[in-house]
């Protein structure tokens, strides 16, 4: 059975895994297309669900958390065209609710977290989210100097002169407005500008727009401002980043403060205590959305009061304290026209269905993934049919489609009152579609059990492995070279020619002197020219010194996303200490093992895929070659100073008295210490409170400094 067809409390660890490294790789690609491109192609309802089969998955195993789970970042990297803006407080998003009683789990994690009885003592702000583009306004001595979109959370866009169009935004704060106020809330387009928007271009015989999310999103990224200023783009305000000084000390005040400096803010926003008030509310936003003359996906819920937010603080992606309560899901009927085979860069080949386009949730749908050859067949893990009445999935059929829980749309089941007579089953491929390799599918070592992703067996043989490692290995979060786009990376691994064919990462930086030496000119050919070329070749010097956590991203290792390699960067600092750990720990066992599986986010089975790829000879053979070539620079070290334990490794063992274990760990997050599960030499600080038992033994044998709660608190200012 797929993974992704498993209720979450049947699956085995390793089916877990799978699932969560499956999760990973979809959900940061609709991060890419939503946030990057403004091109979606799930509705934020499948988009939704996806996070939440994650964070179910993550809370149920926790030792599987990933360290590119979309549970710890947001967004992505902020697109070139606009200089940079780097936050001052990082912009996060939301974690998501689909049902009451998810909202009632939500409320009871910020009682138990406080240490609190739910006795409604905590009010909670409700108001409508909505379906436009994060945007954050900075004013300094009552003036508006930059607006940033979110980005990747940290680093935005700067569209300071496109955002001074929007009327409903002052340029000028009234008298008494703090030195420095960041503003935060949602750029969109209203219903109604959109139609007219729309019967413009009709009357002119231009193409119409898709939705006001998106026509907004390209509206407010317009170089020039005048076309910019021309979309009637509208604003809400209910959020801030960086105040001098706090006018108010609940979220409820603080959003009538904007109102009051001139911003707009949502009507419909309210204050209450209790669930079902809650509740009620959310439901009387759902039967108002219709009406609304803007899009909205949900319902927004914080806890009021400030002093509580801080200390309920963030985890890496999300406060503690608010979370999004969503609208449900859209499905759509369709035809299957026929059955795709995608070949990625890890050899997984993907069955994707080609369906006649179908609107769902105001996307145009033309293909859905089958995800693998279980999912056609309707065959469980354990032979078991995972679709009602056990049908397959065939060419010709007429299928319900749900844009929600993956990368593309998935086929939920079959209409079989529609099957035509002469539909015949799909068969899976056995060789790779591409070069012809051998297809399989692995089997467990530990279960037995077949891997439910049937792989090529190519490798760099294959040219969709290779062509998609390169690709990866120039993308924006890697070496991001610019001029080096998934066209041209086609077109130089294709290439027969010595001096200009690019196989592997290393052949990169070779190019400039295999051309010089060459009678072959890259500029003389079609496509390219002298400026182009020597753009290029800037650009890929450009990247010879380059960021460790890029570096160790760009090497593709299995299970290694981005923020994995920044966890690898900052644990070992310099890539000759990760290689040489790697080495120690080639027979997974160790200190060097031990450390790698301690590392806070590495669970056993990333820990794993790392050591193996550190101990194939066709990888550190590359790698040596690349390394000729490129200077992976030292890790920056935290940027928390002041901070007693900054860069120190600490656990928290026993009973804790005066805080929960979650609010320990987020504090000494919050300060810059990393915390470990386990005791180890790495280990700085013991937090012992009553109870602790074998950790606490381990301590004191390899003779780290341990403290009770008291001297923690004391030692970090508490």
């Amino acid at each position: 059975m797929p993974t992704e067809t498993i209720a979450v409390e049947d699956l085995t660890p390793e089916q877990a895994a799978a699932e969560l490294e499956r999760l990973a790789k979809e959900i940061a690609h609709h991060d890419e297309l939503y946030h990057g491109k403004d091109a979606p192609e799930i509705s934020d309802a499948d988009y939704d669900g996806l996070k939440r089969r994650n964070e179910e998955i993550e809370q149920r195993f926790p030792e599987l958390l990933r360290a590119d789970s979309p549970s710890l970042h947001v967004g992505a990297a902020p697109l070139p065209t606009f200089a940079p803006i780097t936050h001052s407080r990082p912009m996060l998003s939301l974690d998501n609710t689909f049902s009451d009683e998810d909202v009632r789990d939500f409320i009871g994690s910020v009682y138990r977290f406080l240490g609190r009885l739910p006795d409604g003592s905590i009010a909670f702000t409700a108001e409508p989210k909505i379906d436009g583009l994060s945007m954050s306004i900075r004013y300094e001595g009552g003036r508006l100097v930059n607006a940033a979109t979110r980005g990747d959370g940290t680093t935005g866009e700067n569209v300071t002169e496109n955002i001074k169009t929007i009327r409903e935004i002052p340029n000028v704060l009234p008298a008494g407005a703090p030195d420095v106020v960041e503003i935060r809330g949602e750029v969109y387009m209203a219903k109604s500008d959109f139609l007219a928007l729309n019967e413009q271009m009709v009357a002119e015989g231009k193409q119409t727009y898709v939705n006001p999310r998106n026509t907004a999103a390209g509206s407010l990224r317009q170089l020039d401002a005048k076309v910019t200023a021309s979309r009637k783009l509208r604003f809400f305000a209910y959020a801030w980043g960086e105040m001098s000084e706090m006018p108010a000390d609940t979220q409820f005040g603080m959003v009538q403060v904007f109102k009051d400096w001139g911003f707009p803010v949502n009507p419909m926003m309210k204050r209450l205590s209790s669930v079902e008030e809650i509740l009620a509310h959310y439901h009387e936003i759902g039967l108002a959305r219709p009406g609304l003359d803007y899009d909205i996906d949900g319902v927004v819920y914080k806890v009021d009061q400030l002093a509580l937010q801080e200390r309920l603080g963030f985890r890496s992606r999300s406060p503690r304290w608010a979370t999004a309560h969503k609208f449900p899901a859209e499905q759509a009927f369709t035809t299957v026209e026929g059955i795709d085979i995608q070949v990625g860069r890890t050899g997984a080949m993907t069955p994707v269905a080609r369906l006649t386009p179908v609107t769902v949730g105001g996307v145009v749908v033309t293909n859905a993934t089958l995800h693998n050859a279980d999912y056609i067949e309707g065959i469980g893990n354990g032979g078991e049919r995972i679709r009602e009445e056990g049908h397959d999935i065939r060419i010709g059929d007429t299928v319900i489609v749900q844009r929600a829980g993956d990368v593309i749309p998935q086929v939920l089941d079959v209409v079989m009152e529609k099957r035509s007579a002469d539909a015949a089953r799909y068969d899976f491929p056995k060789r790779c579609p591409v070069c012809g390799s051998h297809a399989v599918r692995e089997r467990n070592e530990k279960t037995g059990k077949l891997d439910s992703v049937t792989r090529c067996t190519g490798g760099f043989v294959c040219r969709a492995q290779a062509t998609e490692h390169l690709k990866h290995f120039v993308s924006r979060n890697a070496f991001d070279i610019e001029g080096l786009g998934a066209k041209q990376v086609d077109f130089f691994f294709e290439a027969d020619d010595p001096a200009l064919s690019i196989r592997t990462a290393p052949d990169i930086f070779t190019l400039k002197r295999r051309q010089e030496a060459s009678l072959t000119k890259l500029e003389n050919i079609d496509g390219f020219g002298k400026v182009s070329v020597r753009k290029l070749y800037d650009a890929i010097d450009e990247r010879r010194s380059i960021a460790l956590h890029r570096f160790i991203y760009a090497l593709g290792i299995r299970h290694v996303g981005e923020t994995t390699a920044k966890l690898l960067a900052r644990s070992y600092g310099t890539y000759e200490a990760l290689q040489a750990a790697m080495a120690e720990a080639a027979d997974f066992s160790g200190d060097a093992w031990t450390d790698l599986n301690n590392i806070e986010g590495i669970g056993e089975v990333v820990a794993r895929a790392i050591v193996e790829f550190f101990k194939e000879p066709r990888n550190t053979e590359v790698i040596g070659k690349l390394i000729a070539e490129v200077t992976p620079q030292t890790a920056e070290q935290p940027a928390t100073t002041g901070s007693p334990v900054t860069g120190k490794t600490v656990v928290f063992t026993g009973s804790l008295e005066k805080m929960t274990r979650e609010e320990a760990k987020a504090n000494a997050e919050r300060l810059g210490a990393k915390v470990a599960g386990s005791v180890s030499k790495k280990t700085d600080i013991l937090v012992a409170g009553p109870g602790a038992g074998s950790k606490l033994a381990k301590a004191a044998e390899l003779g780290i400094q341990t403290m009770d709660e008291d001297e923690w608190l004391a030692l970090i200012g508490g």
